[in-house]
This record gives C-alpha cells, structure tokens and sequence, in this order.
C-alpha cells in the first residue's frame, strides 16, 4: 500500500524513519491524493499552518450536513459508544459549539489550576527518577514517561489512587480508532473502552456533583451548560491527549537526545537550554503526525481540487520538518530559537493542555539531566506499530 514518494503508514520501517518519504512528497507532491485511506496528504509547513486554521475545514461535519450530503457511510451501529464519546470532546466539535464548549471548560480548566500542578509534577517526577535511577535503569518508557503524566492527570481530575491503573488501559484502546483504517478488533475493543470509560466518569461526576472535592471533574461538574455526556467527552480528551503526547515526545526525544550525544552535552553544561531542547525535541521526532480534517466546501492548493467531503491529512511530521520554515530541519540543534512547530495544532483546536504538558516535559527531562549524567541506550529503540500517534514500544537504558 505504499503510495507515491514511499508514503507507507502500515509499513514499520516507514514508521520508524518517516521523513526521507516526507521530503519527496513536500517536492513532488504536496497534494496527494493517498487512495488507501481515501485522503489527500498536505505535507508543506505553510499549508498545513493554514489549513489548520481555514473555516472551510473542521474536525467533524456533522454540523453542517449529514453523512449522506458529505458522500460519506455512517459509521457500524457497533462503534456507537465509542462516536458519542468521541464526538462529546471539543477537539471533534465546531463553532459555535466548540467555541461554547471550550469557554465552559476554561472556567475549570484554568491556568491557575495547571499553574498549581507544578510542584506536585515536579514532586513526582523526582520520586520516578529516583527509583528509576536506584534500579539502575530500565524500561524509560514504562517507568518514567508513562506513569508521570497519567498521575497527572488522574491527580487533576480527581481520579482515586485505587482506581488509576485502568486509565492507561483505557486510554490506549480508545486511541487505537484514531489510526489509519482501524480493524474490527480494534474498533470493539475500543467501543468497549469507552464504555467502561464512560459508565466510570458518569458515576464519578455524579459523586463530585453531590460532594465536590478540590479537583476537575468536581469544578466541570458545577460548570452551568455544560452536559454531563459534555464533562465526560472533556475527562476522555484531557487524558487522551494530555499524556499521549507528553509520553512520546519524552521517549522519541530521549532516543533522539542519546543518538546525539553532541545535543545532549550542549544541554548537561546549560541547564537554560532546556525549554529550548523540549521544543526542538517535539519538532524533531513528532509524536503526533498526522491530524485529519473535513473539507466543508470545495478548495483548490497547488492547482489541485479537494471536493467538499474530502478528509485531508495534515502531516505534522513533514510539516515540522519543511526546510521552508525551519533552518536545516533534518539536524537535531538544540539550541534553535526561530522554532515554529506544530506539534501542538494551531487555530482553534491548539491544544489546550500544552501548559500543562511543558510543565510535565521540563519536570522529567529536568530530572533525568540531573540525576542519571550517565544515561545510555543498551538496545535499540523499537516503535510502536501506530502511525498517528508515534512512539516507541521500549527504550532500554542503562543509568
């Protein structure tokens, strides 16, 4: 299924090194039209920045024209639970609903709320490292990037200790839709996710509603306007999104930083350098690489037509790397200032938990400079088999 250029999202070795393929698209076709997941690939920094933000575009349709009208099937009956879910976040909402469901969230979610986050992140990312480092090392991954911004979020939305081991879990089989071409195993196992997912969310609000606590889910609960489906598709996308990301971009931009060790040094002799590093770290080796979208109404890029009904693949990942907008993008400079990435949106879907997941980032990072100086890889890195959201199943090290 490898299409022009050697775009090959199901391939592994694609998957591991996607960005020779994304430097062919971006100059020989930066509108493609990929017929195995029926989209058109935008690979250039320009057009995916403003196709992020054009009107004519959105996360659903639904607001605007049936499936039908769009050309498009329903999904299965089966993948119910998993759409109202799903379609109850903001990030799959459009104005004005999403500009009434965002408002009503940042009454909650606000920047004093993830501003008093810090030193709790911080707390616990020196007690993972510490025991991480007492070991001698191990699974990155497993032991540190994980389970600190799960914790996280758990400890923000008001989700008890005892209940916190079934959110990764969750959290994971649900993102499984969000890949090229989902299978029938992955779309059930994800529709029941989100079933247990929700059913556990509901009776917690409804607790929180009855006795609030100082936590998330008690303040969305006491947001007038705001559903109950509403509070439970926001729970599901702070999860979702808030430590999908801040995982992978600690295991890619590790195994970035130990394959550099001339980054790495720069970074150990300037501690400042390191919100720097964090952001070329997320350009660098994306964690989310593609970001789809609806076309409403019939546009016209590079003398190509996309037809209204179409979904657009926005590649994050050449986007990111596109020598247009970044200076030498296939170099690892950690100390590069003109940074534009996207790795967290733009428009009016940019991410609302990126303060919070820079916080989590320089508390671990922070951390691991600090108190493993001798950090090295002793196998090499392994992605996962998904495309969309990228990361690496291990990364073995060694303190």
């Amino acid at each position: 299924m490898t299409g022009p250029g050697g775009f090959d999202p199901w391939s592994a070795e694609f998957v591991a090194r996607p960005y020779p393929a994304y430097a062919r698209l971006r100059e020989e076709s930066p509108v493609l039209w990929f017929e195995p997941s029926r989209q058109y690939l935008i690979s250039r920094h320009e057009d995916v920045n403003a196709l992020l933000r054009d009107r004519r575009l959105g996360r659903s349709y639904l607001h605007v024209a049936s499936h039908e009208e769009m050309g498009r099937t329903a999904p299965p009956e089966f993948q119910e639970p998993f759409w109202t879910l799903n379609n109850n976040g903001m990030l799959d909402r459009e104005p004005p609903d999403h500009t009434r469901l965002r408002r009503l969230v940042s009454q909650a979610f606000t920047p004093r709320r993830v501003e008093a986050l810090r030193p709790y992140v911080e707390r616990l990312a020196h007690e993972l490292v510490d025991a991480f480092v007492a070991q001698g090392g191990g699974d990155l991954i497993a032991q540190v990037a994980e389970p600190l911004p799960v914790t996280v979020i758990a400890e923000l939305l008001g989700v008890p200790e005892a209940d916190r081991h079934r959110l990764r879990p969750w959290s994971a089989a649900i993102c499984g839709m969000y890949e090229l071409n989902p299978s029938r195993e992955t779309a059930e196992t994800a529709v029941r996710a989100s079933e247990e997912f929700t059913d556990y969310l509901r009776a917690l609000a409804r607790r929180r509603k009855d006795d609030p606590q100082d936590d998330l889910v008690s303040a969305l609960a006491a947001v007038e306007g705001l559903s109950e489906d509403e509070l439970i598709g926001t729970c599901v996308l702070l999860l979702n999104a808030g430590h999908e990301a801040t995982v992978n971009v600690t295991g890619n931009g590790w195994r970035a930083l130990l394959q550099h060790p001339e980054q790495l040094a720069l970074v150990r002799a300037d501690p400042g350098l390191a919100g720097a590093a964090i952001e070329e770290l997320m350009r660098f080796d994306t964690p989310l690489q593609m970001f789809e979208r609806w076309v409403f109404e019939d546009i016209e890029l590079h003398g190509v037509r996309i037809p209204r009904g179409s979904e657009v693949a926005l590649l994050f990942g050449s986007a990111n790397h596109d020598p247009a907008a970044f200076a030498d993008p296939e170099h690892l400079d950690v100390t590069r200032r003109d940074n534009p990435h996207i790795s967290f949106g733009a428009g009016i879907h940019y991410c609302l938990g990126a303060p919070l997941a820079r916080i989590e980032l320089a508390a671990s990072f922070g951390a691991l400079l600090a108190k493993a100086p001798k950090m090295r890889l002793v196998s090499d890195p392994v992605y996962k088999p998904g495309y969309v959201i990228r990361g690496l199943e291990h990364l073995e090290v060694a303190i």
